[in-house]
């Protein structure tokens, strides 16, 4: 008789599973920088890369695999220096401001999941408002390769990019610790009817980041940070637990971020945005969610809008001769990856498993040097055929 992959002990996550000496055995661990060859140093048990020596990496797919291992298995965070260019940062930044000040003329106040309502300033939808209000810095700012690099090595050559920008103003209280979505946004009280295969999964789902927009002192409060506490099996259901609010606020730790830093973490590592003691830095940060193209993103977008908008920048980004490794990263950031759900009577997979994605279909624009006007009929015909 075969042994069962799943015994009725491990099928489900219950009140034992939920330990603390359990979480300390997990979490209390050294981060040993011979284990992880591309990083530049260990600090406070986090990895620190330098972006710009990983452009000589002979072996990017080793490299991917390090910073697997790093995400899954070792700490669970890994931070970037000077990943992305300061000026095409300060650019954003602009934006960002830009729409906020729209927002509040308008009346819009933006909650926080884990904050007080309207403590901090934040950008709901961030990408596609920044690529509709600034098509060129939202391209340029997409074409970065370490985000792509750490996007591909968790999630595959296909991802969704979502983000949300966060102000944290002066004197803005700090997040509650927690543990970040799919499982992470699901009712306390239903989280023990999942079983514990999904609580395993859902962290392989999506990726989460930050993009320091500031220089960040730990006075100003970068994020709260847990290494090694993605690993606890019960994590999602005990982080809501005093007891493990109490360890987090005593033993987590906060590295300081100049801009144009990165940092990158599974989204079941225990984090919170810190508490801004500064008198005068209005800490700015892109948070990105990247999910893979099999799960379901955070927010819906307007992935056709946010395509026609760009298409120009990345037209003139072709004819100035940026890579194209660039334009891809930008095309797979801002346009649908996955072929599915469609409608297969009209959308048929003809030759091949699955009709073009909408990241085909740009793709192949770009290449075919398209106009506008052409990209805007190809979409809207892929649209109405993957419509019922």
């Amino acid at each position: 008789m075969a042994t069962p992959v799943h015994s009725p002990a491990t099928a489900w996550i219950g009140d034992a599973d939920c330990d603390l000496e359990d979480f300390r055995a997990q979490v209390e661990r050294e981060t040993d920088l011979a284990d992880y060859p591309h990083a530049a140093e260990v600090r406070d048990n986090v990895l620190i890369y330098a972006a710009p020596a990983l452009d000589r990496a002979d072996d990017r797919r080793a490299l991917k695999s390090e910073v697997i291992r790093a995400i899954a298995d070792g700490p669970g965070v890994v931070v970037f220096t000077d990943a992305f260019d300061a000026a095409v940062v300060d650019r954003a930044s602009e934006a960002f401001f830009a729409i906020i000040d729209s927002q509040r003329a308008q009346g819009q106040a933006a909650g926080d999941h884990f904050g007080a309502p309207g403590a901090n300033d934040r950008i709901w939808n961030a990408a596609q408002k920044l690529a509709l209000h600034d098509p060129r810095t939202f391209a340029e700012y997409y074409a970065n390769d370490t985000l792509a690099l750490v996007c591909q090595a968790w999630l595959g050559p296909r991802y969704q990019v979502t983000s949300q920008v966060n102000v944290v103003n002066p004197g803005g209280a700090a997040q509650v610790p927690h543990r970040d979505y799919h499982l992470g946004f699901v009712p306390e009280e239903h989280l023990a009817d999942y079983p514990a295969h999904l609580h395993r999964t859902s962290p392989a789902l999506t990726l989460q980041g930050a993009v320091a927009h500031c220089d960040m002192p730990v006075e100003s409060g970068p994020t709260m940070l847990l290494p090694h506490s993605q690993r606890f099996a019960g994590g999602y259901i005990a982080f809501n637990r005093p007891e493990f609010i109490d360890y987090f606020a005593n033993h987590h730790v906060q590295l300081p971020l100049a801009k144009g830093d990165a940092v990158f973490f599974n989204p079941a590592l225990y984090h919170g945005a810190g508490l801004n003691n500064s008198a005068d830095i209005r800490r700015i940060a892109n948070l990105l969610q990247i999910s893979s193209p099999f799960g379901r993103a955070m927010e819906a977008m307007d992935r056709t809008a946010m395509v026609r908008a760009i298409y120009p920048a990345l037209r003139a980004m072709r004819a100035a001769r940026w890579s194209p490794a660039a334009l891809h990263n930008v095309v797979v950031a801002t346009a649908e990856g996955y072929a599915f759900p469609t409608n297969l009577d009209s959308d048929q997979p003809i030759g091949s498993l699955a009709p073009p994605s909408q990241v085909d279909t740009v793709l192949r624009a770009l290449a075919d040097d398209l106009t506008e006007e052409d990209l805007a009929v190809a979409l809207r015909d892929q649209n109405e055929r993957r419509n019922p």
